[in-house]
């Protein structure tokens, strides 16, 4: 008997590829914020390094709902989970996959409303949205696109799960898989 494999997808071994690249931006971030500290309180200069930050971080945090999800380490309820069959986690990965969609797909919805709003004007002309602070940044625009991106992505992740699930219930696979309880 083979053992019971995660669904992994081509969709998401592009983003665990891009997840690994992408959290060295952690490590821009701490350097930065070292660099905000030094100028706030040994030069009492502001800066517009918390900004930068604050966008970057939730660029990033944004992205790992997608790379939780193709990483198969997104949140689950493990009492129940790790002490049923394979098959039963099947039909449990099944129902997580299909509100999965119903989430994703609602948050495309209202994260489109917000990107819209973020780059047009109300009569239509591109106008990137900004931060209102002494840096002005446009990050947040970007941010607003990258949420809507993302949550395209992880709708699209979420339906390629539940067909991948869907087959292998059709075709037998939990059958000739063996049990691991924990």
């Amino acid at each position: 008997m083979k053992k019971c494999e995660a669904v992994q997808t081509r969709l998401d071994k592009v983003i665990e590829w891009l997840g690994e690249k992408l959290s060295l931006l952690f490590l821009f971030i701490v350097a930065i914020s070292f660099y905000e500290v030094i100028m706030r309180y040994f030069f009492t200069a502001t800066t517009w390094v918390h900004e930068l930050a604050s966008h970057l971080g939730a660029c990033l945090f944004v992205f790992g709902g997608a790379y939780a999800l193709a990483t198969d380490k997104h949140v689950r309820v493990v009492l129940i989970y790790d002490n049923v069959s394979a098959k039963t986690k099947a039909y449990l990965n099944v129902f997580h996959h299909f509100m999965g969609i119903l989430f994703s797909a609602m948050m495309t919805w209202a994260s489109y409303i917000q990107a819209k709003e973020a780059w047009f004007a109300p009569w239509g002309a591109l106008r990137l949205q900004t931060t209102g602070s002494a840096w002005d940044s446009r990050a947040i625009a970007y941010l607003k696109a990258l949420i809507f991106v993302t949550m395209i992505i992880l709708t699209i992740q979420f339906t390629l799960h539940l067909i991948t699930e869907l087959k292998r219930l059709l075709n037998g696979y939990y059958n000739t898989v063996e049990e691991d309880h924990v």
